[in-house]
């Protein structure tokens, strides 16, 4: 018999799986254990990599057993153990140190290791068991060498594995220096807001998103530059933490989504999906289970262009997951979590014809389709959106300016400034890292206005026919701005910024006709 220790992925962990292989006189070959269809099809891929990797075919009664046996082992990751453990137990090779390795790998049928999704979480996991080496495809050995304290080992052929195992290979184990990596990503963008022309009042309010991590949605007609603005968002976020970044990398790693070759993630993500995106490709799950593109902007942002174009459905499976910041999913043959704490950025026109409120072009939208378009976004969802703006397009005079507009490192600058203040006010409230997660015992403690603020606020709300639940996320927009300002105390200025940041809660948006 052997043992040969490899690990399955459950959500975006890993869980130890021991492979035992016991091998006897007899003809047979069997998997137990709970494996899917792709385990058992190992079978043949497991002998024709042996027979091509100049070891003997092992023409025995084998017995696998992979425990626990309550577990589901899905995938072709337990390929290379398999293999392993049955040259092993018919003593093909010694390996009286064992017991210090945990590996994974697909097999091809002429003994190639092919590369396998989830090897970071996989590397976390042996490091927090204590396995000293861990042997990985080689075109997964960069993704999970940034785990430290476990010496990875990347290998092409089952053949460099047995010389391995017996001590006759020179591979070394691979080193990666993340603080260099970091270093040399850190301010790598694609887009620059110095690349914009006008809307200024757009980028403050963007600033003030990501200073405080509040959702946002633009308001404005074709061409106004939405998308645009949007796609500059990441290069003003503040730069992902040593521990973000590996959550961030361990969800795109059990998704299959890095690339050969990949190492930690460095930038935060931006995810775009479509609007015919289904409910279970947003939120995750699926017959093999898999994160979707809810937890893929994980630490990130989810930008939702024509937001009224998603089906309702998909829109509503939202507001769980933006208020408690993780997704539950919950299905007959399993419950797997998902982290979920993005940044929810979204775009839409005005109206169906596009050219409501539009300066110089007439809306032809017929009286009530105003309303009946901004309806299908409900008043749940609409909640959970901090703040709301109305964006408008840029005249000409601006178009043809030369004058570059402020760089992106500038506003982060401020951006990080401030959520540098806000580490600080939360670092004894576990859960709480920015103005947008406040609850309702932090709004009194950290974002209460005075009397006289207390009553502008009041004023400026009947007024504009705001609804009672803006009352809160003016209070949170009001604290970010305060800590933009590196003021203590939300002044009535922080007040009224934050006041127009509310537009779709008027009452009479949208009712011109």
């Amino acid at each position: 018999m052997s043992k040969v220790y490899s690990a399955a992925i459950h959500g975006i962990e890993a869980r130890q799986v021991v492979i035992e292989t016991s091998v006897d006189r007899g003809c047979g070959f069997l998997i137990v254990g709970l494996p899917d269809a792709s385990v058992k099809e190992s079978h043949q891929r497991v002998l024709s990599a042996i027979k091509y990797s100049g070891a003997q075919p092992v023409r025995k009664n084998v017995v696998i057993n992979l425990a626990p046996a309550d577990v589901k082992k899905e995938g072709a990751g337990f390929d290379l153990p398999m293999a392993v453990g049955m040259l092993v137990a018919d003593e093909q090779i010694i390996v009286p140190d064992l017991g210090d390795y945990m590996m994974l790998g697909e097999l091809a049928l002429d003994g190639s290791v092919l590369p396998v999704p989830g090897a970071l979480p996989m590397a976390v996991k042996a490091r927090e068991l204590g396995f000293k080496r861990l042997i990985v495809p080689d075109d997964n050995v960069t993704e999970a060498a940034v785990v430290n304290k476990v010496e990875v080992y990347g290998v092409k052929h089952l053949k460099e594995v047995i010389a391995l195992l017996k001590g006759e290979s020179d591979i070394q184990p691979t080193v990666i220096d993340t603080r260099a990596i970091f270093a040399a990503s850190a301010n790598q963008f694609d887009f620059d807001f110095s690349e914009v022309k006008g809307q200024e009042t757009v980028k403050r309010a963007f600033e003030v998103a990501c200073a405080g991590g509040h959702n946002l949605i633009m308001v404005g007609p074709p061409g106004a530059g939405k998308s645009m603005l949007a796609k500059r968002l990441p290069s003003i976020l503040p730069p992902l933490s040593m521990a973000e970044a590996l959550e961030t990398t361990k969800i795109h790693s059990v998704a299959g989504k890095l690339s050969r070759g990949s190492m930690l993630m460095t930038t935060r993500p931006f995810r775009t999906p479509h609007h015919t995106v289904s409910p279970v490709a947003l939120v995750g799950g699926g017959a093999n289970p898999m994160p979707g593109e809810i937890s893929l902007s994980h630490n990130g942002v989810l930008f939702l262009d024509e937001f009224p174009e998603f089906p309702r459905q998909v829109l509503e499976v939202m507001r769980q997951p933006i208020e408690d910041r993780v997704i539950t999913v919950s299905r007959a043959k399993y419950s797997v979590d998902y982290p979920a704490s993005f940044m929810l950025v979204a775009s839409m026109n005005p109206c169906p014809c596009g050219y409501y409120g539009h300066p110089k072009k007439r809306c032809t939208c017929q009286p009530g389709q105003v309303n009946r378009y901004m309806n299908k976004i409900s008043g749940p969802l609409l909640d959970r959106i901090d703040i709301q703006i109305e964006i408008q397009p840029v005249d000409f005079d601006q178009l043809a300016s030369r004058e570059p507009g402020e760089p992106s490192a500038a506003i982060r600058e401020r951006v990080i400034a401030a959520r540098k203040i806000q580490q600080e006010r939360y670092k004894n409230y576990p859960g709480i890292h920015c103005n947008a997660q406040m609850n309702s015992r932090l709004l009194h403690e950290f974002a209460w206005p005075d009397e006289a603020g207390m009553a502008k606020l009041k004023e400026k709300m009947e007024k504009l026919s705001m609804s009672a639940r803006a009352f809160d996320r003016i209070l949170r927009v009001a604290r970010t701005i305060a800590d933009l300002d590196s003021s203590e105390k939300i002044e009535l200025r922080h007040l009224s910024e934050a006041l127009g940041y509310r537009s779709l809660d008027r009452e009479s948006y949208g009712q011109i006709y």
